[in-house]
């Protein structure tokens, strides 16, 4: 296939904290969107961020497995490619200009998520269209023209930015649980939201390489830039709180939906733990096999009735929060004393 007649991309953001999980979920994100896509960009982010939730303490280990991982996928995946995010100036200006209409774009959020580097993975594509992903989306259903079907709907409405797959394995009356959103009339559920997420959302870059559409930059309030100068991170709200600011000021829209046949739903794991991960396998099988408890129907996050995470919930204790923001601090100010020094 000629690059020029390439339409999807299906564009998956990793860095080496997610080797413990993407050994599982990237096979499984293969399988449920590999066929629907004409390329595959895996999104190798080296960048360590000072201060933010986004550290590991043995990167070199994680690293290697997750190159590892990176390795297998590419050799049994002719239309998947790595490419690693380069942050060398020229590059930021040019994503800059192509998504924010500037030469300058923050690296990361005040939460130290990602920024550059999911605009990166969208410019890098060879497709107008980015199915982007983060690595640890799961889906169910099963269906394999979802992605065909939601591209024909953006082109079809231009107040949709986004599609997504419908959030949580249906209902029996096709209602959400977890979330309130306008129902719209369709064969299967679907729903109309005005924000984004990052973790999954298909898009149609052009409409941000012409110029029409323009990512804007969004400061949060004294407090959480008080918390960024200690921290050491930028003081920019999420790429997420962007994109939502630029849908409520253009009257633009997020659609939800089943689509036809067994149609495609997506499930989120909150938290991390040993056991987790030990489980993981049997739960993405129980996904792929549409094993889902009735309390689990309507939920796009992964609840006790699917995977019991009372073990990681106690220990989240105030004391371990209150040491983790310590530390957070610690290496903000570590950080801004070598900037000082160089």
């Amino acid at each position: 296939m000629d690059v020029n007649d390439r339409e999807v991309c299906l564009q998956i953001n990793l860095h080496p904290l997610d080797a413990p999980h993407a050994v599982h979920t990237l096979p499984h994100q293969m399988r449920a969107l590999g066929p629907q896509v004409d390329e595959i960009q895996l999104t190798l982010d080296l960048h360590l961020s000072q201060g933010s939730r986004y550290r590991t303490t043995d990167y070199p280990e994680k690293l290697k497995s997750l190159r590892q991982t990176i390795d297998r996928i590419c050799a049994e995946h002719p239309k998947a490619y790595v490419v690693e995010v380069d942050y060398a100036e020229q590059t930021a200006r040019q994503v800059a200009r192509a998504f924010l209409g500037g030469d300058f774009i923050p690296m990361r959020a005040e939460n130290g998520s990602p920024f550059y580097a999911y605009l990166f993975g969208m410019y890098s594509a060879r497709s107008p269209h980015v199915l982007h992903l983060d690595s640890d989306m799961l889906f169910g259903g099963g269906s394999l023209t979802w992605v065909r079907e939601a591209v024909a709907k953006l082109a079809e409405d231009r107040q949709l930015l986004t599609c997504n797959p419908l959030p949580g394995p249906p209902t029996a009356d096709g209602s959400l649980r977890s979330q309130q959103a306008e129902r719209v009339p369709a064969p299967y559920p679907a729903f109309r939201f005005h924000s984004l997420s990052t973790r999954v959302c298909l898009l149609d870059t052009r409409r941000f390489r012409s110029g029409e559409l323009r990512v804007p930059l969004l400061n949060p309030g004294l407090s959480k830039r008080l918390q960024c100068y200690v921290n050491y991170t930028p003081p920019y709200l999420a790429l997420e709180d962007s994109l939502g600011a630029l849908m409520v000021e253009r009257g633009l829209s997020r659609l939800d939906f089943l689509g036809n046949g067994p149609g495609l739903w997506t499930l989120h794991p909150v938290h991390r733990s040993p056991r987790f991960y030990q489980e993981l396998p049997h739960l993405i099988a129980r996904i792929e096999a549409g094993d889902v408890p009735e309390a689990q129907r309507g939920d796009y996050n992964i609840n006790d009735s699917m995977f019991d995470w009372s073990e990681v919930r106690a220990a989240l204790t105030w004391k371990r929060k209150v040491r983790r923001r310590l530390e957070y601090a610690a290496a903000g100010i570590a950080g801004r004393m070598r900037d000082l020094r160089s």
